[in-house]
């Protein structure tokens, strides 16, 4: 098991990466990160959020014709130990962001059902760091290396207007960072249940001649509340900013190394006899996963004054690598098979990205054009999971190549969208992104047959919305669009007939989405509705599991459609509610034969059964809710209380729907303190509760697991206490 000691570890630069250590240097200079907190933040009646996801400049919340979120500073610091987007999220209606607690894998996360079949990293929506994408061109994602302790917010766009994010963008998560206000300095300490240890440190500081430069460090290690969970994170970003008269240029640079020990998902069995048990193959393999990525972003925007309607330039450049090395948990005899491509997972990736736009302005219409271009490699190998044979067999080691391939994906796109104010009342929107996705293998381990092979994917999204402001408080929107899904090479790798080859056969999902919805805002009270509509054709789903190799096919038409609330409430001074609430229905419109277990392929009767039509999308949800009641400390104003309480639907764990993982409600306590030591340093404190009444309940489901072990438990009654110091100078 890991057993972690961040302060130690901070303190040691044997065990810090190049840029820690740069960061740690730069300390001394210049001294500085995130403003200290103050009173209890503004509600969205109070302060509109201004945000520019999805729209050609920043705007308020309340004049964009779609549905879209921003998560702030104050929340994401209350929410947690700022390790997880799951743990500030679900205050976003029609966004789910599950977390596995189980840092060898990412988060799982669906927008309006978008992204619920993923079985590891994030699929479905387009994810984003201050600009550099953190989703592939091939549609696969994480969220790991977000800075949550640097950001200023988290934007969510769902609905129509994702589909200007181009492909794979069932809907848009965005972190921006906090920008350079003056000279800060600030030393974080977090400690928790199941070992949770976490030491940061940040800075920000203006420069002078227009200069500024901020970084975080964070240095994280838990023990997990099961056995063989787990972990150690060390992230690191750097941010260095130039701002001229007319110019402006950002540099960023972040790395991320972690180390995390596997505890698998439990059957029905096992969850109802012993939620904190791992799966004995789990330690059996000692199933684990290592990941290194680095990755620097540059931005340059210039404004033009003297060009007529042409406003402002901006090119953005992005690269960098990220290395996995995973060992699972499969058995020597099912990897005898010759088409098997062994139990260690092994790739180096190499990704880059190019982004230009120009925006033109007149009187009553704003012009956005631009070109983009994506490219990733990776250099893919599986080994075996052990050595030996008989009694000198060692499970859990690197043993012979099984697989070895170079896996490309690019995209090339064109996009244009404009907003035109029709009268004092009335705002049009639309838009257009064109471009195809290029995915090709060239296989290198030919012994199993040749995998190689290429597929082209072209689209073209749509979008339009209308604004109408009804009266200084209330807005109607209405928006349209026609979205794209590739599927990624890891579902395009492996045929569902067990031939060798690209699977050729698989086809793009498309969409239609509707969205009609209404934002008011008066006074201290806001709130926000949608309802939608999204007809999906050739959804993606799996078609065999045979030998430790997953296929995928198309299995026709799917049905989206539901209901989001998003409210806030200034009650009274110092007392505050916040509340969102969604409503899913996903469900086949069409019926397919689905694998029940391995090894299985469709062309026999051996483990396969009917999905009928009508049925749940797995890993969906038709309800979930958040409600949160806060307010100033009684016997200080320098306090605030608050209880969170955090609901979810019963959740299908396959396709067949033959189970569930039982809906649930959990309940949160949390109090934070700031103390002010002197004019320029202050001290806050962060203790929290999570499920105060120690349910034990599923957190989130490996969707259509050929083993059967569908369930990944949620953490018990747990415990977090946060220390934070910062000083300005």
């Amino acid at each position: 098991m890991i057993r972690p000691s961040p302060l130690r570890r901070l303190a040691s630069p044997a065990r810090l990466s190049p840029l820690m250590l740069a960061l740690l240097g730069a300390l001394p200079c210049t001294v500085v990160a995130q403003p200290a907190a103050t009173a209890p933040a503004a509600t969205a009646a109070e302060l509109e959020p201004v945000v520019v996801t999805g729209t050609t400049r920043e705007r308020r919340l309340a004049d964009l014709p779609y549905a879209i979120s921003a998560v702030g500073e104050s929340a994401l610091r209350d929410s947690g130990p700022m390790i997880n987007l799951s743990e500030s999220m679900a205050r976003v209606p029609g966004l789910v962001v599950a977390n596995r607690n189980n840092h060898a894998q990412d988060l799982q996360i669906s927008s309006r059902g978008f992204g619920a079949r993923a079985g590891f990293g994030v699929r479905g929506l387009r994810l984003y760091a201050d600009g550099i994408p953190a989703t592939m061109p091939d549609g696969q994602g994480q969220v790991a290396h977000f800075d949550l302790a640097g950001a200023e917010r988290v934007e969510v766009l769902r609905g129509p207007f994702s589909a200007l994010y181009g492909n794979a963008s069932g809907g848009v998560i965005a972190l921006f960072s906090k920008p350079v206000r003056e000279r800060q300095f600030e030393i974080g300490l977090d400690a928790g249940s199941a070992g949770l240890r976490q030491g940061r440190v940040g800075f920000a500081a203006p420069l002078g001649d227009g200069l500024d430069l901020s970084g975080n460090l964070s240095d994280m290690s838990i023990d997990g509340f099961r056995p063989q969970s787990g972990a150690e994170r060390r992230l690191a970003n750097l941010r260095l900013n130039w701002k001229g008269e007319r110019d402006r240029i950002t540099l960023a640079l972040s790395d991320q190394n972690q180390t995390a020990d596997d505890p698998l998902g439990l059957t029905r069995a096992q969850f109802e006899a012993d939620p904190e048990q791992t799966a004995s193959v789990a330690t059996q393999y000692d199933t684990r996963k290592t990941i290194r990525q680095t990755q620097a972003g540059a931005s340059w925007s210039h404004q033009f004054t003297d060009a007529g309607a042409f406003s402002s330039t901006r090119v953005s450049a992005y690269a960098g690598s990220r290395g996995v090395s995973q060992f699972l948990a499969i058995a020597p005899a099912t990897q005898a098979n010759a088409r098997h491509g062994g139990g260690l997972v092994d790739f180096d990736r190499h990704y880059d990205g190019l982004d230009a736009r120009a925006l033109w302005h007149w009187d009553r219409v704003d012009l956005t054009t631009g070109l983009s271009l994506e490219r990733q490699k990776d250099d893919r190998q599986g080994y075996e999971n052990y050595t030996g044979t008989g009694a000198s067999q060692v499970l859990g080691v690197q043993g012979r190549l099984r697989r070895d391939e170079t896996n490309r994906a690019d995209t090339r796109e064109a996009y244009a969208q404009a907003d035109w104010a029709l009268a004092d009342a009335w705002q049009a929107s639309a838009g257009v992104r064109s471009g195809r996705v290029r995915m090709q293998v060239a296989d290198r381990y030919l012994s199993n047959g040749d995998d190689s092979g290429e597929l082209t994917y072209r689209y073209t999204n749509p979008v339009a919305g209308l604004r109408w402001r009804a009266s200084p408080t209330w807005t109607l929107h209405a928006a349209a669009a026609l979205g794209h899904e590739s599927p990624t090479l890891g579902e395009l790798a492996y045929r569902p007939d067990g031939a060798s080859g690209f699977n050729t056969d698989l086809k793009a999902q498309t969409s239609r989405q509707i969205e009609l919805g209404a934002k008011w805002r008066e006074g201290a009270l806001s709130l926000d509705a949608s309802v939608f509509h999204i007809a999906t054709d050739d959804e993606i789903g799996v078609a065999t599991n045979a030998g430790g190799r997953s296929s995928f096919r198309n299995v026709g038409a799917t049905r989206r459609w539901g209901l989001e609330l998003g409210g806030a409430w200034r009650i009274r001074p110092g007392l505050r509610a916040q509340m969102a609430l969604s409503l899913l229905h996903a469900s086949y419109q069409d019926g397919f034969t689905t694998c029940t277990g391995v090894p299985c392929t469709l062309s026999s009767a051996t483990n396969t059964a009917a999905v009928p039509a009508g049925n749940r999308i797995a890993g969906t949800q038709p309800a979930s809710g958040f409600f949160e009641l806060a307010g100033a400390a009684p016997w200080s104003t320098d306090g605030e209380w608050g209880l969170e309480a955090l609901a979810r639907g019963r959740t299908a764990v396959n396709d067949l729907n033959s189970d569930f993982a039982a809906g649930h409600a959990l309940f949160n306590l949390r109090y934070r303190h700031r103390w002010a030591l002197d004019a320029e340093g202050a001290l806050e404190l962060l203790a929290r509760i999570d499920n105060l009444a120690d349910r034990r309940v599923v957190g989130s489901v490996i969707v259509n697991d050929a083993n059967g072990r569908f369930f990944e438990p949620a953490a018990g009654r747990s415990a977090l206490v946060s220390l934070r110091y910062s000083r300005r100078f």
